[in-house]
């Protein structure tokens, strides 16, 4: 896609028209979420949550990775740290993410941990190949959107035969938490806006039970102004006319269908299992672990790591920001005595976290 064809959806003038035929759609409050790091972050950097109308409630979903990644496994891979002969490689939003007692992963490499920011999965083959005496650990968090490039890094490392990587699997899956989130009565939703990334990779399809089974609409969007208030629109008008239903906005970038090749990867070597989520608990199916084929590759299994429910961080009220119930700046810590430079919960760590966008657009 070219720039000048991208920067028709900043257009001022059409998004001034799309918040003007929004305001007079609206007969009654309107609450929707998005459940995309992405989107949390485009909502916040281009003023839209601002300019939306006053009826309109944006709550931000659990679709952030580093924020839904539970307790229990940030404090299991901060064992890991620190152990002979290991080498943990991991994406650089965890390196700050804090676990029970204050700990993170820039203070286990200040304490001697071996620990290694990769932008991509496939860094790992390499620094495996540079390491033979040693166990490289790759910390495996995140959606559809990244499992199927960790399944391929695997595949590589089995056709090149590198025998020194294992993977620590933390996958989670979008469609099983948002089953969850619309069966909790506490939570009051009209609609999502569905990921986009993700929804390159599975397509449309698996969203289909939430107008059939909860009578919510739900689109799949970009990340630009027009794509989001387009689709608002859409499901402001969807529940105008007495119907809800399940669109596909972003279809110069996802089929319904989704990526059957990148799926295929994914299944190959994953298999659906239980997983816990921040603030949701467990969630039945809705997570990934690597199948028995590809066992050899399994931290868990190499260290004999079990994840189990433990207590949540003290005063952090990420698990109820991820849930819709509280926004930010309602969680007593907001600010004080947790800053980007100070985060006391993931939620105000990673870059996609709504708690760090709150906070860097100091939104009242």
């Amino acid at each position: 896609m070219s720039f000048e064809l991208l920067d028709r959806f900043h257009d001022p003038k059409l998004c001034r028209q799309l918040l003007d035929k929004l305001n007079a759609s609206l007969d009654s409050e309107f609450r929707f979420m998005e459940v995309c790091g992405t989107h949390t972050v485009a909502i916040f950097q281009s003023g839209l949550r601002s300019l939306l109308p006053e009826k309109i409630i944006h709550l931000s979903g659990p679709g952030c990775p580093v924020c839904v990644t539970h307790e229990s496994e940030v404090n299991a891979f901060l064992d890991l740290a620190g152990r002979d002969g290991v080498i943990l490689a991991t994406f650089g939003d965890l390196m700050r993410v804090p676990g029970e007692k204050g700990r993170n992963l820039k203070k286990a490499v200040a304490d001697g941990a071996r620990v290694k920011v990769v932008y991509s999965p496939f860094d790992t083959l390499k620094l495996a190949r540079e390491n033979p005496d040693n166990l490289v650990v790759f910390i495996g968090v995140g959606f559809e959107t990244t499992a199927p490039t960790i399944a391929g890094t695997m595949k590589m490392a089995r056709e090149q035969d590198i025998r020194n990587l294992r993977i620590l699997c933390f996958h989670k899956t979008v469609p099983t938490a948002l089953d969850t989130l619309l069966a909790d009565q506490a939570i009051t939703l009209d609609g999502f806006l569905l990921p986009g990334h993700v929804s390159a990779v599975i397509g449309v399809e698996p969203y289909r039970f939430i107008p059939a089974t909860y009578g919510k609409s739900a689109v799949v969007t970009g990340f630009e102004p027009l794509d989001i208030l387009q689709s608002l629109l859409k499901m402001v008008e969807w529940r105008n006319h007495g119907g809800a239903q399940v669109g596909n906005d972003y279809t110069r970038i996802v089929s319904d269908s989704g990526n059957r090749k990148a799926m295929d990867v994914m299944y190959e070597v994953f298999e659906p299992c239980d997983a816990l989520w921040r603030g949701l608990g467990l969630i039945p199916g809705s997570g990934l672990e690597i199948c028995d084929e590809w066992a050899g590759f399994d931290a868990k299994k190499e260290f004999g790591i079990v994840i189990e429910e433990g207590p949540a961080l003290p005063g952090c009220k990420c698990g109820d920001i991820l849930k819709g119930v509280l926004q930010p700046d309602q969680c007593p810590l907001f600010g004080k005595a947790c800053t980007p430079a100070n985060p006391v919960g993931p939620c105000m760590v990673s870059t996609e976290g709504s708690c760090a966008a709150y906070y860097k657009y100091k939104l009242d």
